[in-house]
Parts: C-alpha cells; structure tokens; sequence
C-alpha cells in the first residue's frame, strides 16, 4: 500500500473539516471533489474571479447527497480579512489554491496580481494562524526558479523571476517561512509544474496551453505555438497535484515547514505536445488536420522546465499516479464533453 492509498483509508476512518480556497477554481474543484468523495467535511472560499459556478455544479453530480451535504461554500475574496477568517473557523487543515494565475496577467496587470497573491495569502496565513489550524497547505509556483538555468530543477535552487506573477509566488514562500519561524505556524508549499486535467478552464486570454489547444482542435481552429515549439515543460496531471495536497496536510516533523516540487520530472516540447494531443483527440474520434503555427517567443517564458521529485518521493510518499500521456488520455473525454 502506497502512503497516500494508506491515507485515504486513515481519512474514511477519520474525517476532518478542510478549507479549500478556489474550490470553484481547477485545482480547488478537483481536491474538493476528492475530499468529499472521502466523506470528509469542507469549506469552500471562493469569489469566482477565474472559477465557475458549473465546477461546483459537477462536483455535486460526481458524489453522493450525503457527501454533498457536507459541504458548505462561502462567495468571498481572500483580499477581505473578514472573509478569510470566516472560511477558517473551525477548520483543520487549509488548503490555499485561490490566486490570479498567468504569468501574461501579471505583465498586463501587476497590481491586481499582487493584491490578490500576496494581500490574500497574508490574510489567509494570518486567519489560518488565528483559527489554529493543523495544517496549512498553499499553491507555489514553478515559475519561482526564474532563470535558474539548472535542469532538473531542485527546490533550494533558484534563480531571479521573470514576471510579476513569479515574484508572487516567491514572497508566499517568503512569508510562510516567516510565520513558522516568528509564531510557529507550520505550512507547506507546493510548486505545481504546469498542472492539467478536468475543470481547466480553456477559455479567455489566459488559458492554459493544454485546454487552450484542446479547444481550437476540436473547433478546427488554429493552434498557435510560441516560439520554436522546442521549449519544454514538465506538464503534472491534476490527480498528482491532489494527491501532493493531501500528503502534505498530514506531514509532520521535518516534512513541514518545506517547498516541493510536484511534477513528474518529465520534459515534453511543445511540438511533442501538439502531436500528442492531435493523436489522443483522434483515438477519440476528433481529427485535427492543420498544422501549428509559429508565432515570437511570449515575454516572461523560461525555455525548459523540469522537475526533481527526490524530496517530495522522500519526505511525503509522493508518487505520482500519471505520466502527461496518462493524464491526457483520462482527461480527453471531459475536454470533449465540456466543448462540444
């Protein structure tokens, strides 16, 4: 038994109460879909800036009315100290996925994308410390190795940021440390190496490249690639990315107070990426036959992105269920249904 299957059962035997900011989000609707589905009871905090009233709507379908009875949502903004520590009263262990993603935003709006990554996370540290939770959770970024130019990319590593939204993510790292050492207040967090999967929104400006591509093919629109198509990345299913969440909320000793990489130390180009989904979209029955088109390299990109994993295997039992094949096969037929 792998250490997460064995805390899953620990979970079933024993519930607690999670707070899951984003819930309406990607990664927040998918842990909260897993946490209910493990009878656990949650708070969702969510202000729909990025997430959907329709993620909420399909995690409801995907559990039972029991399970969904044990959840209750709170529409608010991590901006708003009041709203933060609401969402943290009586809670146990916080899982803090709510920011404004896109390294493209950032460069468009850097004000905005610091009051809410950085105004917001100190709120949410600030409630989580006052409401004692047992644990505290948040999203990090990969993009806090800047450029770094070491590959495969090791935690204590880094380089300076490339974006606004990367200097974002490294002051969250900055300001969880200074809790743990100034008031005792553990957390963990977690750098995502471009995460995808279900409930990935494909729409707008600044959609991800994986549900952003998905939708053009099967429209039979134009695929547009930055660059050479030979910068790579180290694309994590969201299943991996749950299963991190989770064993973090329970490390203990000196699993806390730590950064790690989720990722599956893969490296795939973009060019292999659109070939993958140009095949997997065909296995399911949406041919796609134009061929990419190359545009400048996008301000703020690093060239090549990959994980070491070491730490995360070492100190949470972290083992990632899905390679980017694995993950795109699973999640092709939600795409499909979701854009058709």
């Amino acid at each position: 038994m792998t250490r997460y299957q064995d805390l899953n059962k620990t979970l079933l035997q024993s519930p607690r109460t999670w707070l899951v900011t984003g819930c309406a989000g990607f990664i927040g609707s998918n842990l909260l879909e897993t946490l209910l589905g493990l009878d656990q009871r949650v708070v969702g905090l969510d202000n729909f800036a990025t997430g959907h009233q329709h993620n909420l709507d399909e995690v409801q379908r995907t559990v039972t009315p029991e399970q969904w009875a044990r959840f209750r949502f709170i529409e608010g903004d991590i901006r708003n100290l009041a709203d933060c520590q609401a969402a943290c009263e009586g809670v146990d262990h916080v899982l803090h996925q709510a920011a404004l993603g896109s390294v493209p935003r950032s460069l468009n709006d850097p004000i905005t994308t610091n009051e809410v990554n950085i105004s917001g996370f100190l709120n949410m540290l600030v409630a989580a410390r006052d409401a004692k939770a047992k644990s505290f959770v948040y999203a990090a970024s990969s993009s806090t190795y800047g450029d770094h130019p070491g590959l495969p990319k090791v935690e204590d590593r880094i380089g300076k940021p490339l974006s606004p939204y990367a200097v974002t993510k490294y002051v969250n790292e900055l300001y969880a440390d200074v809790f743990a050492r100034s008031y005792g207040f553990a957390s963990v967090g977690l750098r995502y190496f471009n995460v995808f999967g279900k409930r990935q929104d494909p729409e707008g400006a600044y959609a991800a490249v994986i549900p952003k591509w998905v939708a053009a093919m099967i429209r039979g629109e134009d695929v547009g690639i930055n660059g050479d198509g030979e910068t790579s990345r180290d694309f994590c299913f969201v299943g991996n990315a749950v299963q991190a969440n989770l064993l973090a909320s329970l490390a203990q000793g000196e699993s806390v107070n730590q950064v790690y990489n989720v990722a599956v130390s893969g490296r795939t180009t973009l060019n292999d990426l659109y070939k993958h989904l140009v095949n997997i979209l065909g296995a399911n029955g949406v041919t796609y036959a134009k061929d990419a088109q190359y545009r400048d390299f996008r301000a703020g990109d690093v060239r090549h992105s990959q994980a070491d994993i070491g730490k995360a295997e070492r100190l949470l039992g972290y083992a990632p269920s899905h390679t980017i094949l694995q993950g795109l096969e699973e999640a092709m037929p939600w795409y499909i249904r979701f854009l058709r």
